[in-house]
């Protein structure tokens, strides 16, 4: 339902919301042209702080040489952390679970602004046709899947089975009906922005599962009932959202984009289309051929938030720290009512003594300075062993580094189309680099969280060539990756 534009609601969200605040800033034109640039135009989800703060200070120099030097004379950092805070609230700084540097995320609401000037601009083309198509497609949808009388359904069906059979009986007729150019167009333009629209409703999706997050974690701080009630009112909210209208329709569009069958259905239909020369005529933005792994990918931090919670939940069911919270509780509260009966009636004489009356300052000149530990210094040298042979000592120089985040990538990316996939699948693509350190670096991944298992019942054997050529085996169990969690046991 739309809500009436009255005055008080409109001063209202004149003044906090942030998409209105952002139209209004001094600065919205550089604001909104580089938020569009770095987070829209290239679909990021969130830059870490240092790559944005680069980011934004090349765009204020290059601004800086033409609008003159005193246009913005802020450093980069304070216009970040100035979008973000509470009163204005263009940029979500948060830190991931996986990292002590600060991200930077898009809101829901300077996206909606955006969103908003972008249709500002003058279209020279406007599809009427394909949008009133789609109001009585919606509609006669919306009858037949509301109609209870099944000899009304039967006799739709049979209407539609014959449209079918008689278009088909043209086709084989020799008279084959092309849709137009501009039908064409039209579609494909409406396609793509419902196709860049879902990616915006996935960040308000995130926000409000996030919103629930916040919720839960201050009730859990706060509440002083039973373990019961609390857990009964919290997923009473989580059942609610996850059975509303957004969280029905957000469930359903991800199992349904997460079939392999439909990825590889849009992939093909989206390659076709983007060849047909009216459609390439457009200049369309190559990355729509993979728009559906950027809905996998903005999918997959909504649900990363709903994990939080569950392990958030999870957390609190741990009796240990629900007694030594509520312990703590305990004193505290015992604590106050002392302290409130002795409040008119002040105790005379000495009633306790401390340690040290006042607080013990350090200086932070005072400490020493830094000392790097002192670092042996290795040359080769001939060793002895058992047979005179000479080791060289060059070994112990060698370091290997292991990308665990693409390691876990290539896991992601089997799964999108598979339900599970194993170790030696992995590697008979892309065999081992780093030799053991790299095995051990796989065997880390299927073990820190639920989508992996160790089969120690079937165990297998796995082999790679080292720097020298030589070929090493290891024998383990059979790691599996899977795209659902694995049940604890």
């Amino acid at each position: 339902m739309i809500r009436a534009l009255e005055v008080d609601y409109l001063q209202q969200l004149r003044h906090s919301h942030p998409a209105w605040t952002l139209l209004r800033a001094e600065n919205a034109p550089m604001i909104i042209g580089f938020l569009q640039r770095t987070f829209i135009v290239p679909n990021l989800r969130s830059i870490a702080e240092q790559p944005l703060a680069a980011q934004l200070d090349d765009w204020l120099h290059h601004l800086r040489q033409e609008l003159g030097e005193a246009s913005f004379p802020r450093e980069a950092m304070a216009y970040l952390n100035e979008w973000a805070d509470d009163r204005h609230r263009w940029l979500r700084k948060y830190y991931p679970s996986a990292g002590d540097e600060p991200h930077f995320d898009l809101t829901p609401a300077a996206e909606q602004a955006m969103h908003w000037l972008s249709g500002l601009e003058q279209r020279q083309f406007i599809g009427a046709e394909s949008r009133l198509k789609q109001v009585f497609d919606l509609l006669h949808e919306i009858d037949q899947g509301s109609e209870t009388d099944p000899e009304a359904r039967i006799r739709d069906l049979e209407r539609r089975r014959d449209a079918i059979d008689g278009e088909i009986a043209e086709i084989r007729a020799g008279r084959l009906d092309l849709m137009a150019t501009t039908a064409l167009r039209e579609r494909f333009m409406q396609m793509t922005d419902t196709a860049r629209a879902l990616l915006a409703d996935f960040r308000q999706v995130e926000q409000n599962f996030r919103h629930l997050d916040r919720e839960v974690r201050e009730r859990i701080a706060t509440w002083e009932g039973s373990k019961g009630e609390l857990l009964e009112e919290v997923f009473g909210d989580h059942d609610a959202i996850r059975d509303s209208d957004q969280g029905r329709s957000f469930h359903a569009f991800w199992e349904f984009l997460m079939s392999p069958a439909r990825q590889e259905e849009l992939t093909d239909l989206l390659e076709r289309i983007l060849s047909l020369e009216p459609v390439a005529e457009l200049a369309p933005d190559p990355r729509l051929v993979r728009i559906h792994y950027d809905w996998l990918s903005a999918g997959e931090v909504a649900q990363r938030t709903v994990a939080r919670l569950s392990e958030q939940l999870r957390r609190y069911l741990d009796d240990q720290g629900w007694l030594e919270n509520r312990r703590i509780m305990d004193i505290l509260h015992n604590i106050e009512r002392h302290a409130l009966t002795l409040r008119e009636n002040a105790p005379q004489g000495e009633v306790m003594t401390l340690d040290e009356p006042a607080p013990r300052l350090e200086l932070p000149m005072e400490r020493p300075l830094f000392r790097p530990p002192v670092k042996p210094r290795i040359t080769a040298a001939r060793l002895a062993s058992g047979d005179d042979r000479e080791i060289a000592a060059e070994a112990l120089f060698d370091q290997h580094h292991v990308d665990k985040e693409r390691l876990r990538a290539r896991v992601r990316r089997a799964l999108q189309t598979r339900e599970q996939v194993t170790l030696d699948e992995l590697l008979a693509n892309e065999p081992l680099q780093k030799g053991l350190a790299e095995l051990v670096a796989w065997l880390a991944i299927a073990t820190e969280g639920r989508h992996g298992l160790l089969d120690e019942a079937h165990p297998q054997q796995l082999a790679w060539q080292d720097d020298q050529g030589r070929w090493r085996r290891a024998r383990l169990p059979r790691v599996i990756f899977t795209r659902q969690p694995v049940p604890t046991p």
